[in-house]
């Protein structure tokens, strides 16, 4: 952990899921990520995939994304070109899910919540990868 600060970043899946469905962990787990003494952490790529995504799946629910977005409370990371591999990201089988992998380096996060199987499948630490009922049912987000 980061000092006081416990760092979390969502995956694309988990905020569409939050948006969703507001009763549901996913938007539980968010709504606890918003608060001390979490940091909510996004980067570029994340949200790139999650407007792509909501504008092709849920054309009638973009307006639900975009007033999520404006309220949300998070700090955006930015990947630029160099802003290199490492080399456990390829331990993550999709290769459109690395970014989020090496973004998550970048910005020194502690908790990467997520429901793809390749990052909770992958092994890979740093950060903790769990799911967004995990996050909920730890006391602090992480393992101790």
């Amino acid at each position: 952990m980061n000092g006081t600060n416990i760092r979390v970043m969502f995956d694309t899946n988990v905020l569409i899921s939050a948006i969703l469905n507001r009763h549901g962990a996913p938007n539980n787990a968010y709504l606890k990520a918003t608060k001390p003494p979490y940091v909510l952490t996004l980067c570029d790529h994340i949200l790139a995939e999650f407007r792509r995504i909501f504008n092709i799946k849920f054309p009638l629910r973009v307006h639900d994304m975009e007033l999520f977005l404006s309220t949300a409370h998070y700090e955006l990371i930015t990947l630029t070109a160099e802003d290199s591999a490492v080399r456990e990201e390829y331990a993550i089988r999709d290769v459109k899910d690395r970014p989020i992998l090496r973004a998550a380096r970048k910005a020194g996060v502690d908790i990467l919540v997520t429901g793809d199987k390749d990052f909770l499948e992958s092994g890979v630490s740093p950060p903790q990868i769990i799911t967004a009922a995990e996050f909920l049912n730890n006391e602090q987000g992480a393992s101790t």
